[in-house]
């Protein structure tokens, strides 16, 4: 790519105006939903535990359904409690299923019923009065399906009134599964908690000119600069450098100090006024 474009590039991002960033109020409830599978729910999930404990806060940690691992098997939760520190009583997994498919295809494969959204709103209720924090992973997107019924992650942020934190994917496609989660929560009158960059690029690895130029429209789409940026890896840290990674890639209002004006200087675009 030859410098012109680059600085026509970067000529297209000064014209794109960014929302000044704004503190959130610390939560007591938070879901983590992703736009996909595979885009690091599980590290930034993580991540958030590992900052609230560092600050003195109570946490716990459910797992809605877990997919994909077999019963005695080290799932998401055991990946959460290593980096975050976190003991294994801090840990709830309603749901546990063999096979790699959605919550509901997995609990129909098996002949199970699955949690009902009732059950699962009761046990994040209960963790509630006992943890300050209290964080809930889901499976794959936001309207993946929990059992026959059909509810999803976005029925149980619903019912709770809780918010919800989005981690995205930077690369190809990222713009339009962002936008269509956006929209899945705005039709719902729920809340983002913000949006969250699951895996970095780092050096030695570069961001591609896609995931550079996510950065912008991301924002645009979310309404509001990005929460935070976790960089490639972080999850196979140990557990005090997992720290350092989560407090550097976890903005402000998520126990950390990723600047998102700071983020796009870095990345090549210029700083905004």
């Amino acid at each position: 790519m030859g410098s012109a474009t680059m600085g026509a590039l970067k000529e297209d991002y000064d014209a794109v105006p960014v929302p000044t960033a704004r503190r959130l109020v610390p939560v007591s409830l938070l879901l983590v939903s992703g736009t996909g599978t595979g885009v690091g729910k599980t590290v930034v999930t993580a991540a958030l535990a590992a900052t609230a404990r560092a600050a003195g806060r109570t946490v716990s940690v459910v797992k809605v359904a877990q997919t994909g691992v077999q019963p005695g098997e080290a799932g998401d939760l055991a990946e959460i409690a290593r980096l975050s520190g976190l003991d294994a009583a801090a840990m709830h997994e309603p749901a546990r299923y063999a096979a790699a498919l959605s919550p509901a295809a997995a609990a129909r494969l098996e002949g199970r019923a699955g949690p009902s959204l009732p059950q699962v709103q009761a046990l994040v209720r209960g963790l509630t009065g006992d943890s300050d924090l209290v964080l809930v992973e889901g499976a794959g997107g936001l309207l993946v399906q929990y059992d026959g019924s059909g509810w999803t992650l976005a029925d149980l942020a619903l019912g709770l009134t809780a918010p919800v934190l989005l981690v995205v994917d930077p690369g190809l496609g990222a713009l339009n599964h962002t936008a269509l989660s956006m929209e899945a929560l705005t039709r719902r009158d729920l809340t983002c908690a913000g949006v969250v960059l699951g895996s970095w690029p780092v050096e030695p690895d570069q961001p591609d000119l896609a995931a550079r130029s996510n950065i912008a429209d991301l924002e645009l789409i979310a309404g509001h600069p990005l929460a935070g940026a976790l960089a490639a890896g972080s999850g196979r840290l140990e557990q005090d450098a997992f720290l350092v990674a989560a407090e550097a890639g976890l903005g402000p209002a998520l126990g950390g100090w990723f600047d998102a004006a700071d983020f796009r200087r870095i990345q090549g675009l210029a700083p905004r006024a």
